[in-house]
């Protein structure tokens, strides 16, 4: 019987390479895999480059073709996006069927959750937009418009998807001047999901609170939803599950209202005003009429218990 050997890293940079694949209680930021397919056109290389350029650095570019299908056969794709240690793909493809093909995706524990195929209807790439273009590391603030993000569980979905595209690291605190950048979606009547690019500019407005302008930079692009391919309740549900580690601990008498201010609610028993000591002064003091008041006060309750413990 053979026994199963564990071979143990022997350089540094593969006991980190190990650690970094360990579970953790906090994920650190997702990275994009982007890739073409058997054939694809110059408007959808046009997109994944201006979307690589947006995802910059957490985002990796392969340059050869791929002969992948994925919603015929997702297991190439699957191994192509473990390989380079992704979580998420942008795939690009075109063909007599569906020409100018975008599928967007993601991955739980190695196995596709969500994917969503786009067909591109119009687009105006970066290099359209003469005018100044942000830099790396900025963390874009997304925005949602009109109310159809919840007539469906597939647009529930890819409303989730597009914010795990473009999420980056989480942080605690705003700074207002740290804003640079909007992405901004927008699904119409006819379920044509708009993407648009933006840049916040503050003017002076003569108070605290600057004037806010937008300027398109691009990329502009207008897709037709097709075909999706989303994960179970049970599945999506597990996917979502925290650690017990990372859920606020509840404390007694401890709330948080609407803006993370937390609220206290003591309880005091009930005090005797008379015993409470207060600051000495001279015209709180007792007169001599007061003082002989209480002793004759206190001599007929005296008398008055003495007169009741002799008659019994």
């Amino acid at each position: 019987m053979s026994l199963l050997r564990i071979k143990k890293p022997t350089t540094r940079k593969g006991k980190q390479i190990l650690l970094n694949r360990e579970p953790k209680l906090v994920e650190s930021e997702k990275k994009t895999l982007i890739l073409e397919g058997r054939k694809c056109s110059g408007d959808i290389k046009s997109v994944l480059k201006d979307l690589y350029l947006l995802k910059k650095p957490q985002a990796k570019c392969l340059s050869r073709h791929n002969d992948i299908t994925p919603f015929e056969d997702e297991i190439p794709l699957l191994q192509l996006v473990g390989t380079n240690e992704c979580s998420l793909f942008m795939f690009g493809s075109t063909s007599k069927k569906r020409p100018n093909n975008l599928i967007l995706g993601r991955l739980h524990e190695k196995e596709l959750l969500d994917m969503v195929e786009l067909g591109l209807v119009k687009y105006r790439g970066l290099q359209e937009f003469r005018n100044e273009k942000l830099s790396t590391h900025v963390k874009p603030c997304l925005v949602f418009n009109g109310p159809k993000w919840t007539m469906s569980e597939e647009l529930k979905r890819l409303k989730c998807l597009l914010i795990d595209a473009f999420h980056r690291e989480t942080v605690d605190s705003i700074r207002l001047q740290g804003m640079e950048h909007v992405l901004s979606f927008t699904l119409t009547d006819d379920l044509t999901l708009m993407m648009r690019s933006y840049r916040i500019l503050l003017k002076k407005s003569g108070q605290k609170t600057p004037r806010i302008e937008l300027t398109e930079i691009g990329p502009a692009c207008d897709f037709q939803i097709r075909r999706t391919k989303i994960a179970s309740e049970d599945l999506y549900k597990l996917a979502r599950k925290q650690p017990r580690a990372l859920k606020p601990i509840k404390k007694k008498n401890l709330s948080t209202d609407v803006f993370g201010n937390k609220q206290g609610q003591v309880h005091v028993g009930k005090q005797n005003i008379q015993k409470i000591q207060t600051r000495k002064v001279k015209a709180l003091k007792k007169t001599a009429e007061e003082k002989k008041a209480e002793r004759q006060k206190a001599k007929k309750a005296r008398s008055e218990e003495s007169t009741i413990a002799m008659s019994e």
